[in-house]
């Protein structure tokens, strides 16, 4: 009896286990709005990667209508932005900066993108925003990145 219990328990951790994972796999949504759908992502502190996948479920072309997902901490995130568009094409995210902490590459109309990275470093209730990159965007398209 004892045995089929402890099985039953393992199982059931097993189970558990695997639905804890899905909340380290986001996804957000941008449009032809210049809108992210969400302005706010919210992981579990026991994650230590997180699978984002950025999805532009408008029609335009990335040169025109492009659209990236870059997370930065609070403090550094309008600093990284304006240097993304100095940057230019075809990411607009400073290549090599370290206060990038995850960036997706840019994606027009109909496309979607996925990037995994690390949070083990990062502070639960930390300070974090992720924005779009593209041109002018950031202005509109950013939104609070929450470690809980």
């Amino acid at each position: 009896m004892r045995r089929n219990l402890t099985l039953i328990a393992l199982a059931g951790l097993a189970v558990c286990g695997s639905a804890l994972g899905q909340e380290c796999d986001l996804t957000i949504e941008g449009n032809d709005q210049i809108q992210f759908v969400q302005s706010e992502l919210t992981v579990s502190s026991s994650c230590t990667e997180v699978t984002l996948t950025l999805v532009h479920v408008g029609q335009l072309a990335a040169n025109i209508m492009g659209h990236n997902w870059v997370l930065t901490t609070t403090a550094d995130w309008q600093a990284v932005a304006q240097a993304g568009q100095a940057s230019g094409p075809p990411d607009y995210v400073p290549e090599g900066d370290e206060r990038v902490i995850a960036a997706t590459g840019m994606i027009g109309g109909g496309e979607e993108i996925s990037i995994t990275f690390d949070i083990s470093g990062l502070e639960p209730g930390g300070n974090y925003t992720y924005f779009c990159s593209f041109p002018g965007h950031f202005v509109l398209m950013n939104g609070t990145f929450i470690i809980e």
